[in-house]
């Protein structure tokens, strides 16, 4: 799929990966609709993209307020080809913390609610919007790409809630890609390793550095636009279908 003139709804594409992936994929020549709670932010990067972006605040959680920013993408730029799903928390919690403290229940809840239902719920919305394109020339409508992460296989300590729901983004991909194979859409899966996204740029040293130095090589955090790249491969490449790829420079990340 050449992603000149195709249409791209990406949320959480304010800010770190999901900004990213928005520039890349103006800079080809597509269009982009950013989804974001954080409208000042959103407003932003949308204008300094020009003509080719526009926002729409948006709750990944709630089907009215995605449903919302699907009609809106396709009243702006008359269809949806890309669905990138950038937005997601953190939670740092331990099953059963000190002095024998269970694991808070509506943290994990919110947790699962945003970083999967949410990232299910957009690409359902998106993916029903795709099945009314033409097809193109592998009778391709459309291409959903989510975000999980390596926490996904090597969740750390603390880190249950935020595995729970990655591992989730992963083990749905390929159903996704099976139910969506007769309308001729795919569904892809990125599992970042650490990237310098403002969530980890905010983390203290002694966070970063133990897992700068779990990743084999580049030892670094990763660039925003090394993903962004790999989202832009993934639409690209007509073959690549049903599938989750790390991207993490070898990370293996240790229990701590």
């Amino acid at each position: 799929m050449e992603i000149a003139n195709k249409v791209a709804v990406v949320t959480g594409g304010a800010s770190g990966l999901g900004r990213a992936t928005a520039e890349a994929f103006v800079a080809k020549g597509g269009r982009v609709m950013i989804l974001d709670r954080d409208a000042a932010r959103a407003a932003e990067v949308a204008a300094s993209l020009g003509d080719s972006a526009a926002w729409v605040e948006c709750d990944v959680t709630s089907a009215d307020s995605v449903s919302a920013a699907i009609a809106a993408t396709k009243e702006k730029f008359g269809a949806i080809h890309v669905c990138v799903n950038c937005a997601g928390v953190g939670s740092a919690m331990k099953t059963v913390g000190r002095e024998n403290v269970p694991h808070d229940l509506g943290v994990f809840e919110t947790v699962v609610k945003i970083n999967l239902i949410g990232t299910f719920n957009v690409l359902r919305l998106a993916a029903a919007a795709m099945a009314d394109n033409e097809p193109g020339e592998d009778n391709d409508r459309g291409v959903i790409i989510n975000t999980a992460s390596v926490a996904a296989f090597d969740g750390q300590v603390g880190q249950v809630a935020y595995s729970a729901t990655k591992g989730g983004v992963v083990g749905m991909t390929l159903p996704i890609a099976r139910d969506l194979a007769s309308l001729g859409i795919r569904c892809n899966t990125i599992a970042p390793g650490i990237f310098s996204t403002p969530l980890m740029n905010g983390a203290p040293d002694k966070v970063k550095l133990p897992l700068i130095e779990m990743t084999q090589f580049p030892k670094r955090l990763g660039h925003p636009p090394e993903y962004a790249a790999l989202v832009c491969h993934m639409v690209e490449n007509t073959f690549l279908n049903g599938e989750t790829i790390r991207l993490d420079g070898a990370i293996r990340m240790q229990p701590r």
